[in-house]
């Protein structure tokens, strides 16, 4: 599943990224080194967190669309033209 959810993942936005960066920035100049630590163990709890929450996602949204193929009947070409051609004997017959 991570690999799957790998091969469709879509990079999130480099602005979005590079504001985080400078907000980090910022931020770092104005607090102590213990209190950077302490909000980096914050942000890679977070981090950690939203992975399982993305993986978790992805992986619902996998399983449900497995089930509703598995509910779909695949289109026969060949049997719609037989279940047609019967239609119009039976048809035929009853007239």
């Amino acid at each position: 599943m991570r690999a799957l959810r790998q091969r469709f993942f879509v990079e999130p936005d480099v602005a979005l990224q590079r504001e985080i960066e400078e907000s980090w920035r910022r931020l770092s100049n104005r607090v102590s080194k213990e209190d950077q630590k302490r909000i980096l163990g914050l942000v890679d709890l977070q981090a950690a967190l939203l992975e399982e929450t993305t993986l978790a996602s992805f992986v619902s949204g996998f399983q449900l669309a497995l089930g509703i193929a598995g509910e779909l009947t695949p289109y026969s070409f060949a049997r719609d033209e037989e279940d047609r051609a019967e239609e119009r004997r039976d048809h035929r017959g009853k007239a």
